[in-house]
């Protein structure tokens, strides 16, 4: 297998890991907790790194998930006093936690591959070079079989615990009622997120974690309300921040994980925009629609009232409109057209007149009103 495809399957692996906690981070609007725990679990890397001597002892990703879950305690614990809000008390543990973790690396690991721009940024070209060797057998890239593992881990808890995250995301209350802990559910959601953030370190670094856990989720959101849906459209859309992140890093010979990043940032932009029942330019159009169908009742409702009397040749005339029912001019014009064009009145000399489905859609209209 070429580095290039090892490469682009790591991506995929380490997008699609991030992404399945990442849905139920981002319906729980927990999305900045994973923020937080990847970067607080450093102090968590680096005790057990010290304890074990080793960079590769699956104890570091160990000491990391321990150090997420006391993030979320410490995080809870400040929220519950009532002085802190969530943000705040975010704001507070994680800055501490990962600047404990940096003093610790820059006062007894300055001479070892440890550094934070190894944790931060990662190195996704170099992951090939790192071979998982087993009796003699080359199993292939280290963070390949790594991210593998937890990618399979995350799926077994999901689907064992799909229930028990379901009910609590949505109905904390009656996840609690039905003796279900929403309090340990959480916890343990987090502690899935910390060893996934702690598994991708060292190829893609703790910023793409986050930007993978967030963006495709929360584009995923905008395009679906289904869970399931949603769950399958955050894997594609981080599969496709994943290989396009890579092709572009080629093709602007920048870094993998940035362009990776960037990539998943742009899903999220399109998804944004184009999403077609939460995007920005749907909404833009239903909204003028709505504002069109609303002039043309009242068009109609005008019309009726105005129908056979001695002054409805001005009252229904086209000019009058937008002084009788102080109307921009544009909007007007609208108005008249699309009550033209659904055959509800017509326009003779500039004045115009109800036709019979147009009068029965006025009278329909003043029922409802």
């Amino acid at each position: 297998m070429s580095a290039s495809l090892e490469i682009q399957l790591i991506a995929i692996v380490v997008a699609v890991a991030c992404a399945l906690p990442g849905v139920f981070l981002v319906l729980q609007r927990m999305a900045m907790m994973s923020d937080a725990i990847s970067h607080a679990i450093l102090p968590g890397i680096v005790v057990a790194f010290f304890l074990t001597g080793n960079l590769g002892s699956p104890w570091l990703i160990v000491g990391a998930a321990g150090t997420g879950v006391l993030t979320v305690a410490l995080v809870e614990m400040l929220r519950k006093t009532g002085l802190l809000k969530e943000d705040a008390a975010i704001g507070i543990v994680f800055p501490a936690l990962f600047s404990l973790g940096v003093v610790l690396i820059a006062r007894y690991a300055g001479d070892i591959h440890l550094d934070v721009d190894a944790v931060l940024l990662g190195e996704l070209a170099f992951a090939p070079f790192n071979r998982m060797v087993i009796g003699g057998v080359d199993i292939g890239p280290q963070a390949l079989v790594v991210m593998s593992v937890i990618l399979a881990l995350n799926v077994a808890l999901l689907s064992l615990f799909h229930k028990e995250l379901v009910l609590t995301t949505f109905d904390p209350a009656l996840a609690s009622a039905l003796g279900f802990l929403p309090g340990v559910v959480t916890y343990g959601l987090m502690g899935a997120v910390s060893v996934t953030a702690v598994g991708a370190f060292d190829a893609v670094g703790s910023i793409l974690v986050v930007a993978l856990m967030v963006a495709p989720p929360a584009a995923a959101y905008l395009w679906t309300e289904r869970l399931r849906m949603m769950m399958l459209l955050a894997v594609v859309f981080g599969m496709v921040s994943g290989v396009g992140g890579y092709w572009m890093a080629r093709w602007l010979d920048a870094s993998i994980a940035g362009s990776m990043a960037s990539v998943a940032g742009i899903v999220f932009i399109v998804s944004f925009v184009m999403a077609p029942d939460q995007g920005w330019l749907p909404q833009i159009v239903r909204k003028s629609a709505q504002k069109v169908a609303f002039g043309r009742t009242m068009l109609l409702i005008h019309l009726l009232h105005h129908e056979g009397l001695a002054n409805a040749s001005r009252e229904c005339s086209v000019s009058h409109l937008e002084d009788h029912l102080r109307w921009e001019h544009g909007f007007a014009s609208r108005a008249v057209r699309s009550a033209v064009q659904m055959g509800f009145v017509k326009l003779r000399d500039e004045v115009l007149y109800l036709t019979d489905e147009g009068r029965k859609h006025a009278n329909r209209a003043l029922v409802d009103l």
